[in-house]
């Protein structure tokens, strides 16, 4: 992959030089005539709340420390990797840079990212789980402060929940994924599918809740390559999924091709009972849904190892190129104290990694939610790529089709394992070389 983005950047530098300019939000002018230390922060934030949180933040820090100014850069999600490796590649990447571990590998591995060990403070290195770490670590270097996390729930609506007469499951005693099924089908009425599932990117979905199931699919030897493995456990999720669509027609097949958001005006409607979602789907709920609709939140299926799932947190990263590093590392520590973790986690209805962060009461409430997602937190477990080199590639080119023709019913089980085991191996073989 990084062979071809750098073709790419040769065959076509002046287009790309102009991207660079458009990203690093004003040239690269470190210091100015004033002496003043310069860095720049480029945030992936995107919702009004966040975003305002973000720039509330910078603006607290460079009011405290005139002598070293941040200067906010608006980043996008959609476009975040190929920008990033545009701005390494020309040497105008952002000091501080807001992403998600599962971008991180081929950056760490490409040296563009400074391992961040010796730059952080002990309180931040305690406050985050060591599971939250290992999201971050790659070949022994840790390229990543993971930040913010997001489980999936199902969103449903509390009155066909109620009236169905299923038991409704909490963090303490969830749903199996064979209850899941059942509750779908019970939710299922004329002109109502007890749930839908937005599937138009499906792997994160399939990879992550699998981890409830016992499902691993990515499998690190002591040699330190990872192989593609298949066990029964990365089964029950596909199979589940397909089982609803096809056998049992308690979920809808059109909602396979869509985004979350797309989902929302049927949830409304009460076309669909249940919807899977992340967690920060809520703020698009309170803000879309009309007038008196009863929602709530409900813990994901539970199997062999509970409701652990898979997360892929956001993190900041620092630069390798960037002359500020311990400036840098200062502002991330002030970024991420306790009661700023917090003020960016309900920004984003998102849940923080620190400890202290979660503990407050303000993330406990069972208003919107907010209880059950941090009731999940726990079992909340790095997502199977995390650190896998070319995993994005595996994704794009082997993953994302083959899972869905699998849910639309074109290929079956074996075949989805044939293209995701023998094929996906394939392909991580030439970045493990």
């Amino acid at each position: 992959m990084m062979a071809r983005f750098r073709k790419a950047l040769a065959a076509s530098v002046a287009g790309l030089l102009l991207l660079v300019a458009g990203c690093s939000g004003g040239g690269s002018a470190r210091t100015g005539g004033d002496g003043k230390i310069r860095i720049r922060f480029q945030s992936l934030a995107w919702q009004k709340e966040s975003v305002e949180a973000n720039k509330a933040l910078v603006a607290e820090w460079n009011a405290a420390h005139p002598d070293i100014q941040v200067q906010y850069v608006q980043g996008s999600w959609s476009s975040v990797h190929d920008q990033l490796l545009t701005s390494f590649e020309g040497g105008e990447a952002p000091d501080v840079i807001h992403d998600a571990s599962d971008d991180l590998a081929d950056f760490a591995y490409g040296g563009y990212l400074a391992d961040l060990r010796p730059l952080l403070s002990d309180r931040l290195k305690s406050d985050i789980p060591a599971g939250s770490w290992e999201s971050t670590t790659v070949a022994g270097g840790v390229y990543g402060v993971p930040f913010l996390q997001e489980p999936r729930v199902l969103m449903a609506n509390t009155a066909l929940l109620r009236d169905s007469g299923v038991r409704i499951p909490t963090p303490e005693a969830p749903w199996s994924w064979a209850e899941f099924r059942e509750a779908a089908k019970r939710l299922t009425a004329e002109g109502r599918y007890g749930v839908a599932w937005p599937l138009k990117d499906p792997v994160s979905a399939t990879l992550n809740l699998g981890l409830s199931a016992g499902g691993r699919l990515f499998v690190r030897g002591p040699d330190g390559k990872v192989d593609i493995r298949w066990a029964e456990g990365d089964a029950v999720v596909p199979e589940t999924i397909r089982a609803q669509v096809d056998t049992d027609h308690s979920a809808s097949r059109a909602t396979l091709g869509m985004g979350g958001s797309d989902t929302l005006p049927g949830f409304f409607g009460g076309k669909y009972a249940m919807v899977p979602l992340g967690f920060s789907y809520r703020q698009q709920i309170v803000r879309q849904a009309p007038p008196g609709f009863a929602w709530q939140v409900v813990p994901p299926p539970a199997g062999v190892d509970g409701t652990a799932q898979g997360v892929s947190p956001q993190t900041l990263s620092i630069a390798q190129d960037s002359p500020y590093k311990k400036e840098a590392a200062a502002f991330i520590d002030f970024l991420l104290r306790p009661a700023n973790m917090v003020r960016l986690a309900r920004g984003d209805w998102m849940l923080p990694t620190g400890t202290q962060a979660l503990a407050d009461p303000a993330l406990r409430t069972p208003e919107l939610g907010w209880a059950t997602g941090a009731a999940l937190a726990g079992r909340l477990r790095p997502a199977p790529a995390q650190s896998v080199r070319g995993y994005p590639e595996w994704k794009d080119k082997v993953a994302t089709p083959a899972l869905q023709e699998f849910y639309s019913g074109a290929i079956d089980l074996g075949e989805l394992e044939k293209r995701l085991v023998k094929d996906g191996n394939r392909v991580l073989a030439r970045y493990q070389r």
